[in-house]
């Protein structure tokens, strides 16, 4: 699995040229003013990861298929949104599909591009946005509850479940927090995420700078990673003018260009490295002479539930899995002297994953 990150904010703050640059293309028309983007505009990545290059490199692989993650396009928020302001119904809608959010934050001056407040004030916009899920979702709480009303009376264990939960997440919203600072147990975790609340969801904040600012960061930079801190979120510093400058660049010269501007990495790296630690997931590798593949799962996934990830028929007739070590893999050369050495492990149903395992599934058909 990959996952799903939807991209939010107020409009002009460079959601769609940070979207065109991401996903390669201008499938996003990104002009200088409100709701130019109408429908989500959805673009799959290649999520880059240097240690697959280097295990097809040894195995010889004929195909390199990298994990692939996606974004979402939604279009531009205001204040009010939760009432239907501007189309806001619409792309609160569309922002219960994702299982992250990326909240794109202004953190550049530029006469030329206005601010749908007349100001530039990251924060403030957070605090916009966000007040505006929390209300989207107190509205969309008292209906449920109102809706469980008869179940309740009947006893019915799933709706006395939802309405516990709903009262929670109320009891937060009415106390101005996003649902997300709920503490919910494991055996309502599943009955929790089916509820869809938006602001339950994990959210990154995206700082877009100027050019000049994308190696450091600016004051505007700084007040949000000081907001997320405070959150327990997580914040990055991106260039969407310098992403979408990359994008059409050969790799090499993205290299070249990369150093000029002192940055080690792209901006697109740094996202899906912060998007995967914000919803814990990892990577395993499957290798052979006709392709090299990485594979997304949930840390502490088990070995059986990885396999179920290529194939379901993986799953259900599980024997092993023949583990190497990522580390183990390349300093030996590979898998045939990984397996002389030793280093190559049987493991059975109850064993835990590791990012950058490399694995080979054995089952039953």
């Amino acid at each position: 699995m990959g996952f799903r990150m939807g991209i939010v904010g107020l409009p002009n703050v460079g959601k769609s040229t940070l979207f065109n640059a991401l996903t390669r293309t201008a499938a996003a028309q990104a002009a200088n003013f409100p709701f130019c983007t109408i429908e989500p505009n959805v673009g799959d990545v290649a999520v880059p990861d240097a240690r697959l290059e280097r295990l097809a490199e040894i195995a010889g692989s004929r195909q390199i298929i990298p994990a692939r993650m996606t974004f979402v396009d939604i279009a531009g928020l205001v204040k009010g949104a939760s009432r239907g302001e501007g189309l806001g119904n619409q792309f609160l809608a569309n922002i219960r599909e994702t299982d992250a959010i990326a909240h794109v934050l202004r953190c550049f001056e530029d006469p030329d591009v206005t601010h749908v407040e007349g100001r530039v004030d990251p924060v403030a916009d957070a605090e916009v946005i966000e007040t505006e899920l929390m209300l989207a979702d107190l509205e969309s709480v008292e209906k449920r509850r109102a809706g469980l009303v008869r179940k309740l009376k009947g006893g019915d264990k799933d709706a006395v479940q939802a309405d516990r939960l709903l009262a929670a997440a109320q009891a937060a919203l009415e106390e101005g927090r996003p649902a997300r600072t709920v503490a919910v147990d494991a055996e309502d975790a599943k009955a929790w995420k089916m509820l869809q609340l938006l602001t339950a969801k994990p959210v990154l904040y995206v700082c877009n700078v100027d050019e000049a600012s994308a190696a450091t960061g600016n004051e505007f930079s700084a007040a949000v990673a000081a907001m997320a801190a405070e959150q327990g979120a997580a914040s990055v510093v991106i260039s969407a003018r310098i992403e979408e400058e990359i994008s059409r660049l050969e790799p090499d010269e993205a290299e070249m260009f990369l150093l000029e501007m002192g940055l080690e990495e792209a901006g697109l790296d740094r996202l899906i490295r912060a998007g995967y630690a914000l919803l814990h997931l990892e990577t395993y590798f499957t290798v052979g002479p006709k392709e090299a593949r990485a594979w997304t799962i949930p840390q502490g996934t088990s070995a059986p539930k990885a396999a179920a990830v290529i194939h379901g028929d993986f799953e259900k007739g599980f024997i092993r899995a023949e583990t190497i070590a990522y580390e183990d893999f390349v300093t030996l050369g590979g898998e045939q002297p990984a397996k002389e050495a030793g280093r190559m492990r049987a493991e059975g149903k109850s064993y835990v994953v590791q990012d950058g395992d490399v694995l080979h599934f054995l089952f039953n058909t």
